[in-house]
């Protein structure tokens, strides 16, 4: 392995690819020094050529031309960096078709077309690596398929957004409502100028369905995925929630019980303020994953930036060089589709706490009209929270905790109680997802 040269290609030079470029070309002597290996950055591709992205790049490796890689068989892998399920897909289908290993941060193409491109890429004898998709520069895929290789993987509780938990943090420790912590995350570049795709969970559930698949061996693709967001989330609930010993948190939930079935989420839920998960602030990320042999094990870090994400990446790239990678993605299987969904369980069925909010009017009798609804869909009250009243209506907070309750169940109640003329307006259900103690 000694002096071994390992060539690399470039697609997309944006902020992580100005990352990783920076990485292997200032770095490229500490990368020999730890492997032995020889690493050349030959050739970036990207339709803009001319903006400085802070990275100095030696003469003749920026191009505007995909041939340039594509055609040169010196190269060993492509680094596929453009974002998108489209062009994205076509220069990863024609690089692994080329016979050059693929790596990518692109979560939402491994999400929707993952199962056809890993089978594309064994029939080429090429490997698609993917650390950087999941989790930024937290090393989380790695721990999958090799840390963890022991374990019968049983649940995955994750913060995979950084947008949203910077979001959530500054609701919550600066009472700011939503909209203002929104502003303040794009000015911090934390969020985008578009940030849909964050705030409505379904960045979450791209990374979630990669992570499901992997743990629990199935083909999984988003529409997997029960998705919700966090726009609705109000200061009002996070501060119930404090005072009930709660911190909200948009958290990716991968479920397996002892029969196979598996459910998959991702929800604005409250989470006792004593697990560790609950602390975790700022646009920082974690990953809780529980083992049949170790048990939980937790993975902490930054989960986006330029370096971050590019430092998983790189990460990819050395372990193809080393022949890891291609070992464990020839040896890896999915469980096709159709067994896959044999397993899936649906949101409805599924049990679970839940926070309601209710604005009743304050008179006598309302509680009973609440209990008799929530009774007649089979929801038990654990607790109840009640101010005093002092709106010009003469309505009061009203707060409900139930027991494990169906989610059929409760978004009937949540409809029923809706319809009440004591009830001022749209109950607020909040899940509250109570993280299993470790077992092992």
């Amino acid at each position: 392995m000694k002096n071994k040269k390992f060539k690399v290609g470039l697609i997309g030079f944006g902020t992580v690819g100005s990352g990783v470029a920076k990485i292997l070309l200032e770095d490229k002597d500490i990368l020999k020094a730890k492997t032995g290996i020889d690493f050349e950055l030959a050739k970036i591709v990207d339709l803009d050529t001319t903006t400085d992205r802070g990275v100095k790049v030696p003469d003749g490796v920026l191009t505007d031309d995909i041939n340039a890689i594509l055609k040169d068989e010196s190269i060993d892998v492509a680094i596929e960096l453009v974002g998108g399920t489209t062009i994205a897909k076509t220069f990863t289908e024609n690089m692994l078709k080329a016979g050059k290993h693929v790596v990518t941060a692109n979560k939402a193409l491994l999400a929707k077309h993952g199962i056809e491109l890993y089978k594309l890429a064994k029939d080429n004898d090429k490997a698609i690596a993917f650390e950087a998709s999941c989790a930024g520069g937290i090393p989380v895929v790695l721990a999958l398929r090799s840390g963890l290789v022991a374990n019968n993987i049983q649940r995955i509780y994750g913060i995979l957004n950084g947008t949203c938990n910077y979001i959530l943090t500054s609701m919550s420790s600066k009472n700011e409502d939503f909209p203002v912590a929104l502003k303040k995350a794009q000015e911090l570049g934390y969020a985008e100028a578009d940030p849909t795709l964050d705030i409505n969970g379904g960045d979450s559930a791209h990374k979630l369905a990669v992570l499901a698949s992997y743990a629990f061996g199935y083909e999984i693709e988003f529409d997997d995925v029960w998705v919700d967001g966090i726009e609705k989330v109000s200061i009002e609930d996070i501060n119930w929630g404090k005072k009930m010993g709660y911190t909200i948190k948009l958290l990716g939930i991968a479920e397996k019980d002892n029969d196979e079935m598996i459910s998959l989420r991702v929800v604005p839920a409250f989470v006792a303020n004593d697990e560790i998960i609950s602390q975790v602030s700022g646009p920082f990320n974690a990953v809780s994953i529980f083992g049949s042999n170790v048990g939980e094990t937790m993975y902490y870090g930054r989960g986006a930036g330029m370096l971050p994400t590019a430092s998983a990446v790189v990460s990819d790239i050395v372990e193809l060089a080393l022949g890891n990678s291609k070992n464990t993605f020839d040896a890896l299987e999915f469980k096709p589709k159709e067994e896959a969904q044999k397993h899936l369980l649906k949101i409805d069925s599924l049990k679970s706490r839940f926070y309601i909010r209710l604005q009743a009017a304050d008179k006598a009798g309302v509680f009973s009209k609440i209990g008799d609804i929530l009774a007649k869909h089979n929801i038990s009250i654990s607790g109840v929270l009640q101010q005093e009243g002092n709106s010009p209506e003469n309505t009061v907070p009203v707060i409900i905790t139930t027991h494990l309750t169906k989610q059929i169940d409760v978004a009937a109640a949540i409809k029923a109680l809706g319809e009440l003329d004591i009830v001022s307006s749209e109950p607020t259900c909040i899940e509250i997802v109570d993280i299993p103690n470790d077992e092992v």
